[in-house]
């Protein structure tokens, strides 16, 4: 049997605690991919997947990733005997057998030495850490994109090729990427260090026969800690005392209700599976009332949180992914420090696939035509041909891939983060903003999340009177206590009413008090959760906590336990009048208040009250009739309690008597019964309304609760999430049907065919949210799963989109989530959607807009290459293209408002590529336009500045001398431009000045090494960057619709149009600012009309962009008006068809 962490001889890896047959089952459930990947496991045969637990440990034990993680014996040091481990748990053990097989005793405890040669060889009672990811892993992680690496690779050879302003430009472009994305990843928290902050610092300890307060992790296994309330429980504990105590559950559970615990010995095999053995508790969970003694059976990793934190260090991934993954230290990298690919990702990755091979393919076929065609650049004529194209390759490359969309697309994503903030949800992980818009499902607890999270007394019944209480929350002052009467609601204060309500403050250890959280007074109760609503129900009808106590002084209390299922407490009665107004005897000097399940309190009275006082027998029909209101009010969801109440002469007990049960079995059943409460945890405001958008816009909502099949239900139909009058076992289910009767999970299909329908899953287990995860994922669902407890974690770190709750949450569970819910509340997620679609939309649209100029670059250079040209664009023209002229515009795209139908849409396919069908014609057309415009403006440009398009027509050969014509105007014409002057013998020049000039009507002579080809070259490349920039400018309007005409909401979009001017702004500069436009950037001055004619072509080129859209807008009005008509001949022919039924029927 596991007793804790195995000697640090045998390993140093973390180890589970797999003795308990729930924890192996968890472990199996948490680790299904990996342990089946290597096992021939049949779920449906076995609690162990077809293996009796010995198999079960062996299979684990030769499982590569837990061969070293269970021992094989536990020592006993003072009998040196050896135990094989068994099938028995801890909690199903008899506590004699617990303390000689540990070696502890129950009065002394550990012997210091004992205790010191235990933490020696088993180590300190801690969570083993995980090193937080260092920044500069983070930092390289943003690299292992391909884009990135093909800028990377872009940036290299242009380095290589003395092109250091381009090559430096785009690894700058790289940095500042990474570190944006970097910063912001960095601000996540490590889950594996929050488990920490669950630990408690000091616990009171028995060792050598005295109680010691020492550090937790110094606490052993035999151990025997003292419980108090207050406490955080160290370690795993077995009870061995206990009185009264409850322990709060929920960082282990998620569920708020606090648990009672007893120090018994379990025999029955059905508890064996159970979550929360009722004689076991558990590292980090809390003592809320009562005290306790327990030994230590488990520490640090043994723990359960042990194997939660265990479960959270794994990578998640296959064997079959290991094995392609050896010997690969890049995908080893990346598998450890970032497991999981969001869509976005994927899709990028994808992109990135098709431009490389894009630019690959291209970028050869490119050079090997240009070296066979001895094709040479004007204004380089000189350098060698294979140069030359590999210049031309470069600058392929730098077209083909889109240099700012890794920026855009990260500054898109940021600026998403900041604007859910404003929706109370906080990203931790960059891509995760764009995942929760594909969400197709959300998997969301109940308590907290779609309820308020604090338990409300809203109904009261009493002698076949109705009250309704108004008002969430615990504030006494929001709300009041109504009676429902035949004309309505009117303000209630009958003396049933008010007896009532003083015996639930008087039979409660509940207070009321204020706190100040950030700067807002809030009410919260301090003591037992279930008691909170009755509390407040007493304030809210007027009743003063202190003034009642004080008129009733408490004399003794029995307290609520699971067997007797009721609290009471026997209070002196001070100047008797009876009880609040009620008759009762006048010898009577004590009042007994009790409060519980009604049909064990039923048992206990034998008069009932009525609305004004006066008791009466409690006959057959009005016990019918108060269970009827039970199962009515238990039918709407509610917690129902009972009140009753016994006036006493003296006590029925010794009051020496110790026994609470023989003081419980002496109250007499002749108590008064007052009526009963019916509590629930109210739905949060806007529910209703979030659950309806997200059924509008296809995205189904699964409720998981621990609560009852019926409860889970009710609670559903109130928010709308199952409609009333639907088959419910279609919609709801039992998490115990997801079962085989030996506890382990059904198989793959049978799993799969209850998840693909049930939208209510209650009585779930913690590792029941991992399984319903794992199934939707099977199903190609994009899940998003909300999540609070430590349990949630591995269920969180697996689904898509794991989301924490911020206030009630854990750490644990925060560290483990993608995003976190400021005010844990589902309309929050679902707003997150709305905004995460947007934000995909929005990507799409500067993907498109940044692709098509990309594409439409690499067909220029092809084209001009192909046909023999010069090049049209310099590498570094490329890069101020891709990322200033393209880059604003494409920024200015990713601010979009959105679409306010876009939750009428259906979440996307899980595997739909960014740009797919539709938008594929729009960047090929808009590519196709931009290249046509451009080569052109490139061929017009070289025309009207060299007069020839042919580089083998432009570069003189055979001592030919290198003369061009050029059109200066219409009242100019053509003039001949050369180097005309006198060559000397030795080859010199007469005139060596460039400034030297000689000219006439037709010819301009310049001196010194001045080619006309160079400069004409110049101008039209300069043409060819400017035609290309405005039509950037104005197509950026045309692409924030893909079927809108663009002057729809033109100027809707502030940014875009401050991003047009500033690109507008910037090539105004570039290309007219000496120095800067010549020497750095190689433009020159061009003419005015040439400036007119590449505006023209640029508008010309968006013109027939926006048929193309009218197109598409003209094809699905057509689509539409055929489905309208399909739609009316289908409904027209059902009515026929139910007539001609009708008259057969007459007939």
């Amino acid at each position: 049997m596991r007793l804790w962490k195995a000697p640090r001889k045998q390993s140093t890896s973390p180890k589970p605690n797999y003795s308990s047959p729930r924890c192996a089952a968890d472990y199996i459930a948490l680790n299904a991919d990996t342990i089946q990947s290597d096992t021939t496991v049949n779920d449906s045969k076995s609690s162990f997947g077809g293996l009796n637990w010995l198999q079960f440990k062996k299979s684990i034990q030769s499982h590569p990733k837990t061969s070293n993680q269970i021992p094989d014996i536990i020592i006993n040091e003072s009998a040196e005997q050896s135990y094989s481990i068994g099938d028995n748990p801890w909690h199903l053990q008899k506590i004699d057998s617990i303390f000689y097989q540990l070696n502890s005793h129950r009065k002394n405890g550990l012997s210091a030495e004992k205790a010191s040669n235990r933490l020696h060889t088993y180590g300190p009672n801690s969570i083993d850490t995980e090193a937080k990811t260092p920044i500069y892993v983070l930092f390289l992680l943003q690299f292992c994109n391909l884009i990135i690496a093909l800028l990377l690779f872009a940036s290299v050879a242009a380095i290589s090729l003395q092109e250091y302003t381009e090559g430096i430009a785009v690894l700058l472009i790289v940095l500042l990427n990474a570190s944006i994305a970097t910063i912001q990843e960095n601000k996540a928290g490590n889950a594996l260090d929050a488990l920490l902050q669950l630990t408690s610092a000091q616990s009171v300890v028995i060792r050598d026969k005295t109680q010691l307060s020492m550090d937790s992790k110094a606490i052993v296994p035999g151990d025997i800690v003292l419980l108090r309330v207050g406490d955080v429980i160290p370690a795993d504990l077995r009870l061995i005392e206990s009185n009264s105590l409850k322990v709060n559950e929920m960082n282990l559970t998620g569920e708020p209700t606090d648990v009672s615990k007893k120090a018994l010995d379990l025999e029955k095999k059905c508890d064996e599976l159970s979550p929360s053995p009722l004689n076991m508790v558990f590292s980090s969970t809390t003592v809320t009332a009562g005290s306790g003694i327990g030994i230590v059976v488990a520490t640090g990793m043994a723990t359960r949180v042990g194997v939660i934190a265990s479960l959270l260090k794994s990578t998640n991934i296959s064997a079959r992914d290991q094995n392609k993954m050896c010997g690969n230290p890049m995908q080893q990298f990346i598998a450890r420090y970032q497991p999981k690919k969001t869509p976005l990702e994927r899709g990028l990755h994808k992109l990135g696939i098709l431009m490389g091979s894009i630019a690959i393919g291209i970028a050869i076929l490119l050079f090997v035509v240009g070296f066979l065609r001895d094709t040479r650049d004007p204004r380089y004529p000189y350098r060698p041909v294979w140069l030359t194209m590999v210049m031309v390759a470069v600058s392929v490359a730098v077209s083909a891939v889109p240099e700012g969309l890794p920026v855009v697309t990260t500054l898109c994503l940021t600026s998403g983060t900041t604007d859910m903030i404003k929706e109370h949800v906080l990203v931790r992980k960059l891509a995760a903003v764009e995942t929760l818009g594909a969400a197709s499902v959300i998997c969301t607890d109940k308590t907290g999340t779609l309820t308020e999270g604090k338990m409300t007394a809203v109904k009261i019944w009493g002698d076949s009177k109705e009250y309704e209480v108004t008002g969430k929350g615990f504030d006494p002052g929001n709300g009041a206590i109504y009676i429902r009467e035949m004309e309505g609601l009117h303000a209630a204060d009958t003396v049933l009413l008010r007896a009532m309500l003083v015996a639930c403050v008087l039979c409660s250890n509940t207070i009321l008090q204020q706190k100040e959280t950030d700067g807002k007074i809030e009410w919260e109760p301090i003591g037992n959760s279930s008691e909170a609503p009755l509390i407040v129900a007493a304030a809210k009808n007027g009743i003063d906590r202190q003034q009642v106590v004080s008129s009733y002084p408490l004399v003794d209390e029995i307290p609520f336990n699971s067997s007797r299922k009721m609290m009471i407490t026997i209070h002196e009665e001070i100047n008797f009048v009876g009880f609040e107004n009620v008759q009762l005897p006048l010898n009577a000097t004590l009042i007994a208040c009790i409060k519980g399940a009604p049909n064990y309190i039923l048992t206990k009275c034998s008069r009932y009250c009525s609305e004004h006082g006066e008791t009466f027998d409690l006959n057959e029909q009005k016990t019918t009739e108060i269970l009827h209101m039970v199962d009515t009010l238990s039918s709407q969801a509610l917690r129902v309690l009972a009140v009753a109440i016994l006036p006493l002469c003296e006590l029925p007990y010794d009051r020496n008597c110790e026994s609470v049960e023989e003081k419980f079995s002496s109250i007499p059943s002749k108590c008064t019964f007052l009526g009963l409460i019916g509590s629930i945890d109210p739905e949060r405001d806007g529910v209703k309304e979030a659950i309806g958008k997200a059924r509008k816009a296809s995205v189904r909502t699964i409720m998981i609760t621990g609560d009852y099949l019926a409860t889970a239900v009710a609670i559903a139909q109130n928010i709308n999430l199952l409609q009333r009058g639907a088959n419910i076992s279609h919609e709801a289910i039992d998490c115990l049907q997801l079962r085989t009767q030996c506890d382990a999970y059904k198989s793959i299909e049978e799993i799969d065919a209850l998840t693909c329908e049930k939208n209510v899953f209650a009585r779930a287990r913690p590792e029941d949210k991992l399984e319903i995860v794992k199934s939707l994922k099977r199903q190609g669902l994009i899940a998003a799963m909300t999540g609070d407890g430590v349990n949630d974690a591995p269920a969180l770190k697996e689904a898509d989109i794991g989301v924490a709750m911020g206030i009630s949450g854990t750490e644990v569970a925060k560290g483990a989530s993608d995003m976190i819910l400021t005010d844990d509340n589902f309309c929050s997620i679902v707003a997150a959607i709305e905004k995460g679609r947007n934000i995909y939309a929005n990507i799409q649209k500067f993907v498109l807009f940044l692709l098509s100029t990309n594409i439409g670059e690499i067909v220029i250079i092809f084209i001009a290459i192909a046909v023999g040209m010069p090049v049209p664009l310099e590498p570094l023209q490329i890069l101020i293209l891709n990322l200033l002229s393209d880059g604003m515009p494409a920024v200015a795209l990713s601010l979009e408002k959105g679409n306010p139908a876009i939750m009428n849409e259906s979440p996307r396919p899980k595997r739909q590529q960014i740009i797919h069908g539709r938008l594929w014609t729009l960047v090929l057309v808009n590519a196709a336009l931009i290249a046509f415009g451009g080569i052109v403006i490139f061929a017009v440009g070289m025309y009207w500045n060299v007069g020839k398009l042919l580089v083998s027509d432009i570069i003189a050969t055979n001592g030919q001398s290198n003369v061009c014509r050029r059109w200066t105007g219409h009242q100019n014409g053509w003039k001949l431009i050369g180097n005309c002057g006198i060559r000397r013998a030795d080859g010199s020049m007469l005139f060596p000045d460039a400034v030297d000039r000689f000219e006439n009507a037709s010819v301009i002579c310049k001196g010194g090494n001045y080619d006309c080809m160079r400069d004409g070259t110049a101008r039209a490349q300069t043409m060819t960057f400017i035609g290309i920039t405005f039509t950037e400018v104005v197509r950026a309007y045309s692409v924030r619709s893909f079927t809108a005409p663009l002057y729809a909401s033109m100027f809707s979009n502030r940014y875009v149009v401050i991003a047009s001017a500033l690109s507008v702004a910037l090539t105004l500069v570039m290309t007219n600012t000496p120095f800067v436009m010549d020497r750095i950037f190689g433009f020159v001055y061009i003419e005015w009309f040439q400036w007119l004619f590449v505006i023209a072509i640029a508008i010309h080129t968006t013109f027939w962009g926006e048929m193309v859209k009218w197109s598409f807008r003209r094809c699905d009005r057509k689509k539409a008006r055929w489905e309208e008509m399909e739609s009316k001949i289908d409904s027209l022919y059902c009515e026929m068809e139910s007539m001609r039924q009708k008259y057969a029927l007459e007939e």
